[in-house]
């Protein structure tokens, strides 16, 4: 099992989808369920990162295994 920082610091893809209503919405394929938006793609990003992290750490600390990023 790798550390927390190991997995934080793993290369997961961002997948980054326009809203039609306006805003984006990010997703990383690899960590179910791990999903946010933004109304700016800036913002969007920025809460991508924010919401893998939170992720991450709460799937680590609660012992639900973490699936490394697909090779691309």
């Amino acid at each position: 099992m790798k550390s927390l920082s190991k997995y934080l610091s793993l290369p997961y893809r961002m997948e980054i989808i326009p809203d039609p209503e306006g805003g984006f919405v990010i997703s990383y394929p690899d960590l179910p369920g791990c999903f946010t938006f933004g109304e700016t793609l800036e913002e969007a990003v920025a809460n991508g990162k924010d919401a893998k992290n939170e992720w991450i750490e709460a799937a680590f600390v609660s012992g639900i295994p973490i699936k490394e990023p697909d090779s691309i």
